[in-house]
């Protein structure tokens, strides 16, 4: 039995991501990040590689677009998306919660503060 071809169609996969920093509008630097991914993102182990193959943009005032024409993982996105709130020291402040398949959002942790005296009344 002689083996099987196989034939691999070249398709072009295309992915958008969105990143929403809405809630953090106000102390969130949108042209650094853009800068940011635009030099860390990988293409064919490469950094600052991107061509055409990969665009950074902002879409309105508190959101910005990845759009890819290769294979790209939103996890990769989600780890270079914290790896820039640990470079600007806003880490320990906000989060990034996947609101939808290719939709990430920045949001602010929920801190409670219990006060001692309310403790002390029961």
């Amino acid at each position: 039995m002689a083996p099987a071809k196989s034939t691999k169609k070249s398709t072009k996969v295309t992915s958008r991501y969105v990143v929403d920093y809405s809630n953090a509008n106000s102390i969130f630097d949108d042209e650094g990040f853009i800068n940011f991914l635009n030099n860390k993102i990988k293409v064919e182990g490469r950094t600052g590689n991107l061509g055409d193959i990969i665009t950074v943009s902002k879409e309105s005032d508190s959101k910005i677009v990845v759009v890819a024409h290769t294979q790209f993982s939103g996890r990769y996105l989600k780890y270079l998306t914290k790896k820039y709130l640990k470079k600007t020291n806003f880490r320990d402040w906000l989060r990034v919660v996947s609101v939808s398949k290719g939709v990430y959002e920045l949001r602010y942790f929920n801190i409670v503060v219990s006060d001692e005296s309310e403790d002390d009344e029961e």
